[in-house]
């Protein structure tokens, strides 16, 4: 007969550092059959549907919560979520598959995912039903995580381009564990770590170095089914926050602690190489004036979409400004200044406050005498399936309204939502190409960097006040084991 999984998904990155909070409001929700609309889109749980489908699964959809990374999340989401997932529950199946992130927080609880597993377990039927899934490689890795499920597989590259590819190796060991009824377990190895998220490209060591290594640990057994490296996510202050391993074994659990220990020493003896590479906007600013032939991108982490920063951040855009650099762009979310320039009529001007309303690390608005260039509803489909944003949303992503606004030299892309910039169809729906470009701001860390590498010149990360400084000491952790 063929097999009758479970699926659901609960996906949150949470910047507890950030002020407000995440509501329900702020989360796309699908509930039961409409989960299977997504069955072979560029997501995670895309993939793993998609698996499902072809290897003649019974599909069971409960619920699948997704949101861009932003503040503590309120305990209204758990509860929501929780009572979904119950409602859609079906003792009678065979395994239960779900898409994670791993770094939720809400009000209650610092590690949402381990409660979620916990309670899981406890519904009838469910405590020695498989449990598998996929998690991001930013997740912070709890025991309770470890305990409660059976196999939960990280992605293996930042930028996510393997999203969708970790989901469908996730959906592969459990088909492997039913058909050869082998039931692995996770045994987990925190390090006490914590790297900024400029510190987590596996192109670069440490993370490059350390996934190569469990690769080749991974081989090295039939019974090490899959090792996970974790980076961890350090805008969370929770007791696990922090660079991890785990391994998915139905070795013997002292194999499985041998190769950890392994791990966590090569993590340690690699963190004299994490060191902040951040320029500050002074000493940029005479190479900008030198310009160059092709695009030079600066880069804000600071003020990281990706990583929940608010994307208005004014840094940047100030530095833009003040150095006079002719044909460049930079996108701000800020619906408040959108709205504004709503009645406004194209290639008009008008006085319009911009950005600095997001995040108290910042300067504050700045008021610009802008001309409205473009206004659109602010959607567009990715042009890469693979990128960091397709692990997210899909194919497509919605920007909200937006306008295109001009400022001297300097473009405006104005957005009603948060847009991590790692697709460059963001920019080329709104009639703007990139490559033309002579400067661009990316509000990113690492994730950016499948989009734009290939057509830069040159590049400068810069260090403006923001939530995700890659200066870790600028944050008072409290639940941290540091």
């Amino acid at each position: 007969m063929n097999p009758k999984v479970l699926f659901a998904g609960l996906f949150h990155e949470t910047h507890t550092f950030l002020e407000g909070r995440t509501t329900l409001s702020d989360f796309e929700i699908r509930r039961g059959e409409k989960m299977l609309a997504c069955t072979g889109d560029s997501s995670p749980m895309g993939g793993a549907l998609e698996f499902a489908e072809d290897a003649g699964w019974e599909i069971l959809p409960t619920v699948d919560y997704r949101a861009v990374p932003s503040g503590t999340v309120t305990d209204e989401v758990v509860e929501s979520f929780w009572s979904d997932f119950k409602s859609g529950w079906n003792a009678d199946i065979d395994a239960i598959f779900i898409v994670l992130h791993g770094a939720m927080v809400s009000e209650s609880y610092l590690d949402v995912e381990g409660e979620i597993l916990k309670r899981i377990r406890n519904l009838r039927n469910a405590l020695g039903l498989p449990v598998f899934g996929v998690y991001d490689l930013h997740a912070n890795f709890t025991p309770a995580m470890a305990t409660h499920g059976s196999a939960l597989l990280a992605y293996r590259e930042n930028p996510h381009a393997d999203a969708r590819e970790s989901a469908v190796r996730a959906a592969e060991l459990l088909e492997r564990c039913l058909d050869s009824g082998e039931m692995p377990r996770m045994t987990l190895q925190p390090t006490g770590l914590i790297w900024p998220p400029t510190a987590t490209g596996t192109a670069d060591d440490p993370m490059a170095a350390l996934e190569h290594r469990a690769r080749q640990l991974e081989h090295s057994k039939r019974g090490i089914w899959a090792i996970n490296v974790t980076a961890g996510f350090a805008f969370a202050d929770t007791p696990d926050t922090g660079v991890s391993f785990q391994t998915i074994s139905t070795e013997h659990v002292s194999q499985a602690e041998k190769i950890l220990r392994e791990m966590g020493e090569r993590a340690k003896n690699l963190n004299v190489e994490v060191k902040s590479s951040d320029l500050l906007p002074e000493d940029v600013m005479p190479q900008l004036a030198e310009p160059v032939e092709g695009l030079t991108v600066l880069v804000e982490p600071s003020d990281n979409i990706g990583a929940g920063a608010p994307g208005d951040g004014t840094g940047c855009l100030r530095l833009l400004i003040d150095v006079g650099i002719e044909n460049s762009a930079v996108a701000i979310n800020d619906p408040v200044a959108v709205q504004e320039l709503a009645g406004l009529e194209i290639g008009a001007s008008c006085s319009v406050a911009i950005g600095g309303k997001g995040s108290s690390f910042d300067r504050g608005a700045l008021r610009l005498d802008v001309e409205l260039v473009s206004r659109s509803k602010g959607e567009f489909e990715l042009e890469d399936k693979q990128s960091h944003l397709a692990s997210l949303g899909g194919d497509r992503f919605s920007m909200g309204p937006c306008a295109v606004v001009k400022y001297q030299g300097v473009t405006i892309l104005l957005t009603s939502n948060r847009t991590p910039p790692f697709d460059l169809g963001q920019w080329r729906s709104q009639g703007i190409d990139p490559v033309k470009l002579n400067v661009i701001v990316v509000k990113a860390a690492v994730a950016h960097r499948r989009a734009y590498d290939p057509i830069t010149a040159r590049s400068f990360t810069v260090d403006t006040p923001g939530p995700c400084s890659s200066d870790l000491s600028r944050f008072e952790y409290s639940h941290a084991q540091r």
